[in-house]
This record gives C-alpha cells, sequence and structure tokens, in this order.
C-alpha cells in the first residue's frame, strides 16, 4: 500500500500545464499568477490549453483511483492515494514543490471514487455560481457540501482523507478567496486602493 500511496505522489507529480506551456515555448510559472492549473494555462494560452490541462489533471487522479480499485484495494486506502496524487499535484518535487492548485486532480479522484460526494459537490457549486459570481467562493461552498454529505451518509470514516485534501486546497486558495470576497462583498474597498 505504501508503494501504491508513493506511486500516486509521483503520478500527481505530472504537471498537464508545464508540459502544454513547454510544448507552446511558455514557463506558464512565470505568466500571470505562475500556477500550473488549467486557469492559468487557459489565460495564458487560450481554452484548449484549459481544457486540456483540466483533462489531464482531473485524468491522473482518476488514475490512481482505478489503480485501486483495480488491485481491490479498500476505498480508505484509494482515499489516502487521492489525498497524495493531489498532494503531488500541488507540491512536485521536481518543480521545487511549485504546482498546482488541486481543483482538476480533486474533481478526478472524486467523480471515480465518491460519485455521490461527487454529485453534492457538483449540484452546490451550480447553485451558488450564480449568486457569488465567483467560481473560487462557488468552490467552498461545494467543498462545505461534500464534507456535510458524507457525515450524512456516514462515510466520513473511509473518506477522511479527502478532508485533509480539501484543506490544502482552501489554502492555496487564500489569496483568491481573499479577492473574491473582496470582489463580490466589498467592492468599494477594491475601488479605494
Amino acid at each position: 500500500m505504501i508503494v501504491y500511496w508513493l506511486l500516486s505522489y509521483f503520478i500527481g507529480n505530472f504537471l498537464t500545464a508545464w508540459w502544454i506551456g513547454k510544448w507552446k515555448g511558455v514557463d506558464l510559472r512565470k505568466q500571470r499568477s505562475g500556477n500550473l492549473g488549467a486557469r492559468n494555462a487557459g489565460a495564458i494560452l487560450g481554452k484548449s490549453a484549459f481544457v486540456l490541462t483540466f483533462l489531464g489533471d482531473a485524468g491522473k487522479g482518476a488514475l490512481v483511483v482505478w489503480i485501486g480499485f483495480f488491485f481491490n484495494f479498500p476505498i480508505w486506502t484509494i482515499a489516502i492515494a487521492g489525498l497524495a496524487v493531489t498532494v503531488g499535484h500541488l507540491f512536485p518535487f521536481w518543480l521545487k514543490y511549485r504546482g498546482g492548485k488541486g481543483i482538476a486532480t480533486f474533481i478526478g479522484v472524486t467523480f471515480w471514487l465518491t460519485p455521490d460526494l461527487f454529485l453534492a459537490m457538483l449540484i452546490l457549486f451550480l447553485a451558488f455560481i450564480p449568486w457569488f459570481k465567483s467560481a473560487t467562493l462557488s468552490m467552498l461552498a461545494s467543498f462545505s457540501g461534500f464534507i456535510a454529505m458524507a457525515i450524512i451518509i456516514q462515510v466520513w470514516p473511509v473518506v477522511w482523507p479527502l478532508f485533509g485534501a480539501i484543506i490544502i486546497i482552501v489554502i492555496k486558495h487564500k489569496s483568491d478567496i481573499k479577492e473574491s470576497y473582496k470582489a463580490r462583498f466589498r467592492p468599494s474597498s477594491l475601488q479605494e486602493k
């Protein structure tokens, strides 16, 4: 199992945005946010780069879950692998621990491992985005739905590692959350600056 978890971390180290940027001759670490994720790739290289990066990053999360199911590992073991692949994406050792922000990878993990919890996340995200007008703030609501549903249907004892992934992802989005909150709820404070 330790080998499986280490493999999951190394799979997470495959940064789709980095490879697409290299293919296009652009170092995305030096552009805009410097983040190696779908949003930054899309902002710099266009919609196709966004889609390819999202699918690649979600795909590695799904791959880790598939490996776990293939070897018939317990759900909690696969959930730890889900945490490991997300951490690998966030903190790739070969890029000095500067990776993406983990959303797409987490989506890939939850879509295949816990489709009911993924559905709860998706519904809340879609419900809140018209009001928040912010993907970042809607993400917080969707994560709350994931945790609440896991507790309600009593699967949290086996998916608790994914709670850890959520916490790390939220911490990585701290500055985005602050900016989005100010833009949505205190627009005048931005104008004063």
